[in-house]
């Protein structure tokens, strides 16, 4: 990868990852067209610079982050159910993220999802998740393993779905978001180390991608919450058919789509 390619998929990190429009899906258009060959750096790169989203997410919060052992709790029982599926379900997954048209159609299907989950939970609390619920919540996050669901969009519907307002259902998915990227993040960083071995020339685009990740996903959190709040999910809704449709129309166009 060049700087361009760095800087640009560092962007594309910070603002997607929070959002509920599929990083993946867009990681996949971007490469696609700078056409970034998939080696095992460059899927690494892709992985690696969540951290630099992680930790726009400890900046802003981080008085939720020293609230309570009970705070930590709860998001380690909603972390639990996507730790152990996981794990058993590993090689499946990684089947999954070589199909372009399966993130083309979890984004269409998520989108109409997004265009009436205002109408569904009307009634909601601006509260903390019970234990209970945090656990609820955390088997909806399993539904992100399927590439271009968006773990963001599975995370905030199932804090909705049990009770919580739009801001509480999302705040919650960015502070699961932590514990699940962190050790995704560094579970890869593991194999690379192992497989391949890290070199000093990786570690440039791989600061320069975080420190980028970092500044994009504070301003995409803080602006996501804002707009969220006083205007729902329609928008996310139709901007992920749009981006699924793309995607396959890419594909009908005889694009070689690569999830990198």
């Amino acid at each position: 990868m060049d700087l361009i390619e760095v800087i640009v998929l560092a962007i594309i990190e910070g603002l997607t990852e929070f959002l509920p429009v599929s990083s993946t899906g867009h990681m996949i258009i971007a490469s696609s067209v700078m056409g970034i060959a998939s080696d095992d750096f460059v899927k690494l790169f892709t992985i690696a610079i969540q951290l630099g989203a992680i930790l726009s997410v400890l900046v802003l919060y981080y008085k939720r982050f020293l609230k309570s052992f009970e705070f930590y709790l709860r998001l380690f029982i909603a972390f639990l159910p996507a730790a152990v599926i996981g794990l058993l379900l590993n090689d499946y997954i990684d089947a999954l993220l070589e199909s372009a048209f399966v993130v083309a159609l979890t984004l269409l299907l998520g989108g109409i999802v997004l265009l009436f989950v205002d109408r569904w939970f009307k009634t909601a609390d601006d509260a903390e998740p019970s234990r209970k619920q945090s656990l609820l919540i955390g088997f909806f996050q399993c539904l992100a393993m399927i590439p271009g669901v968006s773990r963001s969009a599975a995370t905030i519907i199932g804090g909705m779905a049990q009770g919580l307002n739009k801001k509480s259902a999302a705040e919650f998915s960015f502070f699961l978001a932590v514990p699940t990227m962190f050790a995704a993040t560094g579970y890869k960083m593991y194999k690379f180390h192992k497989e391949v071995g890290f070199s000093t020339e990786h570690l440039t685009p791989m600061l320069i991608g975080n420190v980028i990740a970092f500044v994009v996903a504070m301003i995409a959190i803080k602006g996501f919450i804002g707009y969220v709040t006083q205007n729902g999910f329609r928008i996310f809704g139709w901007y992920r058919i749009i981006l699924g449709a793309a995607i396959l129309g890419m594909m009908a166009m005889g694009y070689d789509l690569q999830i990198i």
